[in-house]
């Protein structure tokens, strides 16, 4: 059973930067492509970031790209977000979420395999 803890949400102000870190609970981390996904109060869960397994492949959205970066250290069953530049807009419950190696990239959320539990990031003007 995969469980995934995120951690490193918080609020901050328009411009601030923040890193979210997920840490998972698996024997073999490196099999799985990870992916960031963000949901804000009344609308519907978006695609973020996904990173292949091997972190050599990334993919973004484009309200987020140039501004946040994924990775992952797969020494530690972690994989980060660091999110710069920040906007109100990018307030939102922040999930991590993991799908076994295959198809790329895997942007929709019901190709996920595994979900955390979220972490908040708001965000003030």
């Amino acid at each position: 059973q995969v469980q995934l803890v995120e951690s490193g949400g918080g609020l901050v102000q328009a411009g601030d930067s923040l890193r979210l870190s997920c840490a998972a609970s698996v024997p073999s981390f490196s099999s799985y492509n990870m992916g960031w996904f963000r949901q804000a109060p009344g609308k519907e869960r978006d695609f973020v970031a996904t990173i292949s397994r091997s972190g050599l492949s990334t993919y973004y959205a484009d309200s987020v790209k140039g501004r946040f970066t994924i990775s992952r250290d797969n020494a530690k069953n972690t994989v980060y977000l660091q999110m710069n530049s920040l906007k109100p807009e990018d307030t939102a419950v922040y999930y991590c979420a993991a799908v076994l190696a295959g198809r790329w990239p895997v942007q929709r959320v019901r190709d996920y395999d595994y979900w955390g539990q979220g972490t908040q990031v708001t965000v003030s003007s």
